[in-house]
């Protein structure tokens, strides 16, 4: 991930090194002059990114649909559910 450090430069950190930054940490980074100006906001984003993998989804097949619909269904008995749109008139 990109971090902009109070000074405007931006460091390159991991997930858990972003969860383990202290403030003596980004005051040590700023007292050594670490990172860099980005002038593109999107740098480092997915926008930019093209994707040539192709997925290969296994589709179900019509006998599995079958076996599917072969599963019993169970009256669900709807007298417990509670109306909340009678407590919102109060």
């Amino acid at each position: 991930m990109l971090y902009q450090l109070p000074n405007g430069k931006v460091v390159h950190l991991t997930v858990e090194e972003y969860l383990d930054l202290t403030d003596l940490d980004i005051q040590y980074l700023m007292s050594i002059d670490y990172g860099h100006y980005i002038v593109d906001p999107f740098s480092g984003s997915a926008v930019k990114k093209t994707s040539t993998k192709t997925y290969d989804f296994d589709l179900i097949s019509n006998d599995d649909l079958e076996s599917y619909e072969n599963i019993p269904s169970e009256d669900i008995p709807f007298d417990d559910i509670i109306d909340l749109s009678s407590n919102l008139d109060n």
